[in-house]
């Protein structure tokens, strides 16, 4: 069985408030755009002596030397949670060809994850719902829930709130990924004061069904604590204004940068510029609905 996982941007993220489990309380606005990660899942027969319970039963392999191949990979601990959920132990494999940057802020990681837990919910004929599926990825991350639907969403809470967003217009985009992931812990802990207040009620008030205001809907509010520590992404946001994006936004706590254009047209052109830029990769792609 092979899934496309992709990957996601937000067009707004602002941060409302800390919770008293330290957890951060947000409202932002989730896209998918069209770069994708593939993962393929197999049955296999094999017992391996000595090893733990899921160990003998889930093989990993990814054609990224980064990513984890144990029990830190998500989509490790998305099939670990549904063979728990549905007491089986059926041994798999899951292949996963990485197109998607790691640690830059486009949840690829998380797509994985919701990745192996729609393909196994097929593959096993489990019947999970996709509410029961969104619930059992909360277990595994606050972006996870998302990429069970894949589709454009307002998401609250730590992002287990999530009500789709069905008018919202597609667009084409530029998306930079600067050569370095950032952490999203080191991010949110360093977010200012003024930012995790309980007290705090910012949220989103901006019309969704036009991208045209773009002055008043991209905005993050976790852009500034990324950029005062990693300033080339400031500096890749300059550059893809200077290639004619109507608006450019850092995706989630970084390291991505994405420009929204108007038209194909001119975000082929601005791509055929930024591909060449040194130091970054470019990707040319468009918001799924």
């Amino acid at each position: 069985m092979k899934i496309r996982a992709p990957a996601k941007i937000n067009l707004s993220l602002r941060v409302v408030g800390k919770r008293a489990d330290g957890y951060h309380e947000l409202d932002t606005i989730m896209v998918p755009v069209s770069l994708y990660d593939e993962i393929e899942i197999h049955r296999i027969r094999r017992t391996v002596a000595g090893q733990s319970e899921f160990s003998a039963l889930i093989a990993i392999r990814c054609n990224h030397p980064e990513v984890p191949l144990g029990a830190d990979n998500l989509a490790y601990r998305a099939a670990e949670l549904l063979m728990r959920k549905a007491k089986l132990r059926q041994p798999i494999a899951i292949q996963i060809k990485k197109q998607i940057p790691v640690g830059a802020g486009l949840g690829g990681g998380s797509t994985d994850a919701a990745a192996v837990l729609v393909g196994l919910n097929r593959m096993w004929k489990l019947g999970l719902s996709v509410r029961q599926l969104e619930r059992l990825a909360l277990q595994l991350g606050a972006d996870v829930p998302f990429f069970i639907r894949a589709k454009p969403a307002r998401a609250r809470g730590i992002g287990e709130k999530l009500r789709v967003l069905a008018q919202l217009p597609s667009r084409w985009l530029v998306l930079v990924y600067p050569g370095f992931p950032v952490a999203t812990a080191w991010v949110y802990r360093n977010l200012p004061s003024k930012l995790t207040k309980v007290s705090v009620n910012t949220s989103i008030t901006t019309p969704l069904e036009n991208l045209d205001t773009l002055d008043k809907l991209l905005v993050n509010d976790l852009e500034q604590v990324t950029m005062r520590r990693y300033p080339e992404i400031g500096r890749v946001k300059s550059m893809l204004s200077r290639a004619g994006a109507a608006g450019v936004l850092m995706s989630g706590s970084g390291s991505s940068v994405f420009g929204v254009f108007k038209s194909k047209q001119s975000a082929e052109h601005a791509f055929s510029r930024m591909e060449h830029e040194e130091g970054v990769q470019a990707f040319l792609v468009r918001i799924l609905n």
